[in-house]
């Protein structure tokens, strides 16, 4: 099963930390590499106010899920250290996550907790207590090149397949980070954890952004920033005011629901514009993107990406998590990284990440990914007269 930890060394003298999350996929994770005989460490991270968390389902890094953690690493027989990232975690993910929702992004926390948190703090952590590596839970692949670099890959099974979230991490991180359960799906999971007789074996998997109740992005925001939210209008993008909204906030590209409006034709959410405070709709055609411009990217693949150029280079790109990879031409030049869909995609929004793909099957390798900064889509124009 763990041949993919790519470890030359006897088990025993090699120490590997294991970010346990107090889930299944971690807890077995551990387990295994204990009973291969390698010299496990667990450390599970406190993220946000665990007190709000303990009887909260669907959460994760707080609450149960650390007593979850503690007790599996018991059964074990493994050191195990719960480290307080609360400050942290605050500082590069709650805050960015609430400035982004309010410039009318849709922001993806989980992306810059993984890069910044679980994957820089946290190997920091593990090179202090003398691990080799440091080994995690998620569904993605690590495998060695032929250079003796490590490249990221989707996972086997596609339906669990987390790499959308693991874009952003760096070659430096990867020759540090293993994946054991890149080859396995999460039936196969659960009965090893049956077989290993782990409390956790039967625990439901962790819903929506950890550290946001319920799903109401709203409640966080008007939390850290309260009175930041402010009401405008609700544009048509003929330019008629349909009606008012109390914060870009409460809305996100594609969305349908809730929008308040009774104009006869079904409307959706196609651009937020938090300079003027106006949620701008339309018809669902209007969604459709087939240009997408993204920043701060991350470049795995083997071509320096300037090399690319305007010619562009055949790739499979995903523009929101539950979507599969679609074709795609990825294009760079001097005035940044663009994106150009064969087939256009509806409710492409900035703040979610764009990440690419060496092709669309499952195992494809991971080329990088970087943020939306912008999607090509429909543009408002002026109001028709006695609108």
């Amino acid at each position: 099963m763990l041949n993919s930890l790519d470890l030359p060394k006897d088990p025993a003298a090699t120490r590997v930390v294991v970010a346990m999350s107090g889930g299944v996929d971690s807890s077995v994770v551990a387990a295994v590499l204990k009973r291969e005989g390698y010299d496990v460490v667990g450390i599970t991270l406190q993220l946000y106010d665990h007190g709000a968390a303990v009887h909260r389902k669907g959460a994760c890094c707080a609450g149960q899920d650390i007593h979850d953690a503690r007790r599996v690493a018991d059964a074990l027989d493994i050191p195990h250290y719960v480290l307080d990232y609360e400050a942290r975690f605050r500082e590069a993910v709650i805050e960015p996550f609430a400035e982004s929702y309010l410039a009318g992004e849709t922001p993806i926390p989980c992306v810059e907790c993984n890069r910044a948190i679980k994957f820089r703090d946290l190997l920091s952590t593990a090179s202090e207590l003398g691990a080799d590596v440091l080994a995690t839970g998620h569904y993605v692949a690590s495998r060695r090149l032929a250079d003796g670099r490590r490249a990221l890959f989707r996972a086997a099974d596609p339906e669990r397949d987390q790499s959308y979230f693991l874009y952003a991490t760096t070659p430096e991180q990867l020759a540090r980070l293993r994946f054991p359960l890149g080859e396995r799906d999460k039936a196969e999971t659960r009965a090893l954890a049956r077989d290993l007789g782990l409390s956790v074996a039967d625990k439901a998997d962790s819903q929506d952004i950890c550290f946001v109740p319920q799903g109401r992005y709203s409640d966080i925001i008007d939390r850290l920033k309260p009175g930041a939210a402010q009401p405008g209008d609700i544009v048509h993008l003929d330019g008629r005011v349909l009606g008012r909204h109390d914060g870009i906030i409460h809305y996100t590209v594609g969305q349908r629901r809730g929008l308040g409006l009774s104009v006869g034709e079904p409307l959706y959410v196609v651009r937020l514009d938090a300079e003027a405070a106006r949620v701008v709709v339309g018809p669902r055609a209007a969604l459709a993107t087939r240009v997408v411009r993204i920043t701060d990217v991350n470049w795995l693949g083997d071509e320096p990406l300037d090399r690319i150029g305007p010619q562009g280079r055949e790739v499979a790109v995903r523009v929101r998590s539950t979507r599969a990879p679609r074709p795609a031409l990825l294009r760079a030049s001097s005035e940044g990284v663009e994106v150009e869909l064969l087939a256009p995609e509806d409710g492409v929004s900035p703040g979610q990440a764009c990440v690419i793909y060496d092709g669309d099957a499952p195992r494809a390798r991971v080329l990088g990914g970087g943020t939306i900064l912008r999607a090509h889509a429909g543009a408002l124009r002026p109001a028709p007269a006695g609108a």
